[in-house]
């Protein structure tokens, strides 16, 4: 059982992440921006109001705790979702740090991975174009700050193009830094099997600073 801190349990990912956690025994502090979005109810599981932006705030929520989950989203309707997520990540990863937890597991995206040797999906085109604020800064915290970061032992978990809802069906591939495609060259993923490979990750601990992804 760990003890960990989850960042963003009121989104889409983050409600899978959180219902992961808890069905498998894990104690859960969950910061959100509103906890009336938390409906999830356990002894395991404690929710507080938090600002992700305060890193004195969270580096005091985080101490003691095994690890640091982030499914952190400003909001993909958000007009500053660039600034935010940029300016956000970089304090959580900042917070992890002071608080001395030494593991932090990001919720990625797929921007950055690989569809064809050197090119990455964000540069394609096929992206909306509504989502790619989110998309660019989400790729440059990854690619700019991540890859630099030597103290804290993170991993940015990278989803299939296309995220689903859907329940865990626990058949999936894991791949690092190319997007994973079916036979029929679609990529996806339900949001359940990736809380399932991300839980997965958090007990295991098989990938240390870096990123890696799953699909079908």
């Amino acid at each position: 059982m760990k003890n960990v801190v989850l960042i963003g349990a009121s989104g889409f990912v983050g409600t899978a992440l959180l219902n992961e956690l808890l069905k498998r025994g894990h104690r859960v502090t969950a910061l959100v921006r509103n906890p009336d979005k938390i409906s999830a109810q356990s002894d395991q599981l404690e929710v507080v109001m938090a600002d992700v932006a305060d890193v004195e705030q969270v580096a005091n929520l985080c101490k003691g705790k095994d690890a640091v989950v982030s499914a952190y989203n400003p909001g993909w309707t958000n007009p500053n979702i660039y600034e935010d997520t940029l300016r956000n990540y970089t304090a959580i990863l900042e917070a992890v740090r002071q608080s001395g937890v030494k593991r932090l597991l990001c919720v990625g995206g797929a921007g950055t991975l690989f569809c064809a040797p050197g090119v990455r999906l964000l540069d394609t085109g096929v992206l909306p174009q509504e989502i790619m604020p989110g998309v660019k800064s989400l790729g440059e915290f990854y690619l700019g700050t991540l890859m630099n970061e030597k103290e804290v032992d993170w991993v940015f978990f990278s989803p299939a193009g296309n995220l689903e809802p859907g329940d865990a069906t626990g058949v999936y591939r894991l791949g690092k830094d190319d997007l994973i495609v079916d036979a029929g060259g679609q990529s996806r993923i339900t949001v359940g099997d990736y809380a399932l490979a991300m839980v997965n990750e958090l007990e295991e601990e098989n990938h240390h600073r870096e990123r890696f992804t799953i699909g079908y």
